[in-house]
């Protein structure tokens, strides 16, 4: 299905609410062909392709708002859908902040969005990938006994959005990614590890050798860990699992967490939290990025909007309905149903991952955490992790079954280094950071 088909359905669903009795309606359409291949053992464990649609329907009217999400494209099923969803808007309360965005996208150029190479890909070479992939983690160690599974999956898609303001557009996107996942034995004990890579275009994945060659080492490098002492020291995150703690900070400046109170940053838009080098970004625009589109869920423009600069607290983020809530303006990240991240990211330094641990006299690289213990209202972080122990430098031997804790406010503002390792691999991504000083509780 192409973008002008999509905006077709889009606007006749707008067309039905309108007779139905809606005083103003909003329409979003997406369509994706899909496709997963994933290989266990040089055998293809799984193999699926399809393709789904869905529409996701606002309605309002004398204040009320109704939603509405069906995969029902069929004239009979889409309007008496359509007229259901209406007539709930009576049923609900009245909301003075609920309507829809004063404005709307109006350029998507150059935002790199869709590899054409992708929908013309064969099957077969997709799923040969996948097995390549295993065999090479299984050739790379003697010690790699078995798998997760090793994937390639990739999507081919439309979203398109109309409101009965006039807006009507429509972008198409791809994605692409690999991954594996091998389990090593050391001794009884299984080190299962995971490492992958994603992108918009087929020509920026990490190659087959590489993620092969970095996931089994991730795994046969903890071999031998033990729980290490508790101690007060610097603390590392790796890339991947500095992503996760973003994810965290996202939160915190989320409108929709900020309005009810459960955010640690609110009421403190202007205050310097974090330390020189705490940049964090949240950007709709990032050329490739897989967060990026021209237009938000309810069609706002995406932009580049600094959350903190310099450690200092400059905006949260806001959909339309929490913007009008706070006194704010949309900062084009609504998801259509809330509030979400488009590329959000800390900016990067210019070292690398391994000059950070060599600046690193004695500390603690955290390559993998465990479990959910953020406290949003507090900011109180702790995790479980796994990852390795340094001493003048260098990585002196690998731990787990410890614990980090800290306050956001102190891990933010005790960010002394940053790596250069960026990767726009998902909405929420980071470099490898470190932080001056945290607890590791251990032995």
């Amino acid at each position: 299905m192409d973008e002008s088909t999509a905006i077709a359905i889009a606007n006749h669903a707008l067309s039905l609410a309108r007779d139905a009795g809606a005083q103003s309606a909003e329409a979003s359409v997406s369509i994706a062909h899909r496709f997963n291949a994933e290989a266990r053992a040089q055998v293809v464990a799984k193999l699926e392709g399809s393709t789904g649609k869905s529409l996701f329907l606002r309605v309002f009217r004398d204040g009320r708002k109704a939603t509405l999400s069906t995969t029902d494209f069929t004239a009979g099923g889409l309007r008496d859908a359509v007229t259901r969803a209406v007539g709930h808007a009576d049923l609900v309360a009245p909301d003075e902040y609920a309507g829809l965005p004063d404005e709307a996208a109006t350029d998507g150029a150059g935002l790199r969005l869709a590899d054409p190479a992708l929908a013309q890909r064969e099957g077969v070479a997709k799923v040969a990938e996948a097995l390549e992939l295993e065999r090479l983690i299984r050739a790379a160690d003697p010690r790699v006994t078995n798998s997760s599974g090793s994937h390639y999956h990739d999507a081919v898609g439309v979203t398109a959005l109309a409101n009965s303001t006039g807006f009507s557009a429509a972008y198409t996107w791809t994605r692409v990614g690999r991954s594996t996942g091998p389990v090593a034995l050391d001794g009884e004990v299984k080190r299962i590890a995971h490492y992958g890579t994603a992108a918009r275009y087929l020509s920026e994945l990490e190659g087959l050798g590489t993620i092969a060659t970095t996931a089994v080492r991730r795994a046969v490098d903890l071999f031998g860990a033990r729980k290490p002492p508790t101690m007060r020291v610097p603390v590392i995150f790796e890339r991947d699992v500095a992503a996760s703690l973003l994810e965290d900070v996202f939160a915190a400046v989320s409108a929709a967490n900020v309005a009810v109170g459960n955010s640690w940053l609110s009421g403190r838009v202007g205050e310097r939290i974090g330390s020189e080098l705490v940049t964090i970004v949240d950007d709709g625009r990032v050329p490739g990025g897989l967060g990026t589109s021209p237009f938000d869920g309810e069609g706002v423009p995406t932009r580049r909007t600094p959350v903190f600069e310099r450690g200092m607290l400059r905006s949260f983020l806001y959909d339309t309905y929490y913007a009008r809530k706070l006194g704010a303006s949309s900062t084009g990240n609504s998801t259509g149903g809330g509030v979400g991240p488009s590329n959000f990211y800390l900016e990067p330094g210019s070292i690398s991952l391994d000059d950070l641990i060599a600046a690193t006299p004695q500390g603690v690289l955290v390559m993998d955490t465990i479990g959910f213990a953020t406290e949003h209202a507090t900011g109180t972080y702790s995790r479980g992790a796994r990852g390795f122990f340094i001493e003048n430098g260098e990585l002196a031997y690998p731990i787990d079954e410890f614990t980090i804790a800290g306050q956001f406010t102190d891990m933010l503002a005790g960010v002394d280094a940053v790596a250069g390792d960026l990767r726009f691999e998902g909405p929420v991504v980071s470099p490898s950071f470190r932080i001056a000083e945290m607890t590791v509780s251990g032995n």
